[in-house]
């Protein structure tokens, strides 16, 4: 699946590329025919739940496994065939710690800068890293005796210490703090700014907001990739604006109401609340006619705008839609 381009993509747009992409273990299928394309300097996001092949499909474009089956393309490159130089283009934070327990962590990100061939004159490049993981103050620590959370902030640093140009996280915000999260999210917006690429895996399925195109993995398969806000209409089934009216409808209004032309489907729910949930094609030219409808039929609004679910409720929607599809396909 390929995400929405204004105009189509052509090879040197490209950070990621995979056609039919499979993974096989034995006689368990992990990676099921996955195709998609991820532009350069574009942040993508992937979403799903635990075990569902995530974790291996960044793998097989790393060149950790191999593929059972199918086309994958890194920077324009097979990683089975990858050079030094290409690997020093790339940064990867796994999802386990991997470095030294008995180094300190300013032994440990010094190790990693030179697996990269960093200039020994690289120590302005190490306190910026620590500075931003917040683990300055913290160098002279052995790895074994730090927290999980401080074990995960230094793999993040480690992993951008060269400062590649296509960046592979494997959950990098797993046990960080909310406001340590949000300065993550804002470098990882800088970086993009920058022009590097990254590919991120995360548990939080919110996190899918500060993305440009999501991909929504189950099972092996990847469903979908979109932007953040195709994906919700696509889980709500377009715009979705709540109203409240000064107050309730009768029956014919709702009627009424269910029949205009800017409600999708004649989609009109009523809440506990007595708000009413309209679906329709777009916020911006339904608001008015919503107004409109409303003093025609002499009800006061007290309040109307566009509803937006956390995206964690649109995962939800999203695999349940998907759960349906295939039932009703069987």
């Amino acid at each position: 699946m390929t995400p929405t381009r204004d105009k189509p993509a052509t090879r040197r747009d490209e950070a990621i590329r995979t056609h039919e992409l499979s993974k096989k273990f034995g006689d368990i299928v992990a990676i099921d025919r996955v195709t998609m394309t991820i532009p350069r300097g574009s942040i993508f996001g992937f979403i799903g739940p635990s075990g569902c092949g995530k974790t291996t499909t960044m793998r097989l474009l790393l060149g950790i496994y191999q593929a059972t089956a199918g086309v994958v393309e890194v920077l324009g490159r097979s990683p089975d065939q990858f050079t030094t130089d290409d690997r020093q283009r790339i940064g990867y934070m796994p999802q386990l710690f991997v470095m030294y327990p008995d180094l300190t962590i300013w032994e440990n990100l010094n190790f990693a800068a030179s697996l990269y061939g960093m200039s020994p004159r690289r120590h302005k490049r190490l306190r910026d890293m620590l500075e931003l993981v917040e683990l300055d103050g913290h160098e002279h620590k052995l790895a074994r005796n730090i927290s999980g959370g401080m074990l995960q902030r230094l793999s993040l640093a480690a992993a951008l210490v060269h400062d590649p140009e296509l960046i592979f996280l494997d959950e990098p915000t797993a046990g960080i703090d909310p406001v340590l999260r949000n300065k993550f999210w804002e470098h990882f917006k800088q970086l993009q700014s920058e022009g590097r690429t990254m590919f991120i895996t995360t548990q939080y399925v919110g996190e899918a907001a500060y993305c440009d195109y999501v991909g929504v993995m189950s099972g092996g398969r990847l469903l979908m990739v979109d932007k953040p806000g195709e994906l919700r209409r696509r889980a709500l089934g377009g715009d979705v604006i709540t109203v409240k009216p000064a107050r309730m409808l009768d029956f014919p209004e709702l009627r009424d109401l269910r029949g205009q032309s800017f409600v999708r489907e004649r989609k009109v729910t009523i809440n506990s609340d007595l708000s009413l949930q309209l679906v329709v094609d777009d916020t911006g030219t339904a608001l008015p006619a919503v107004f409109s409808w409303m003093d025609e039929h002499d009800i006061g609004v007290e309040s109307a705008g566009e509803f937006n679910p956390p995206f964690d409720d649109v995962f939800v929607m999203l695999l349940e839609q998907e759960r349906a599809h295939e039932e009703s396909h069987a």
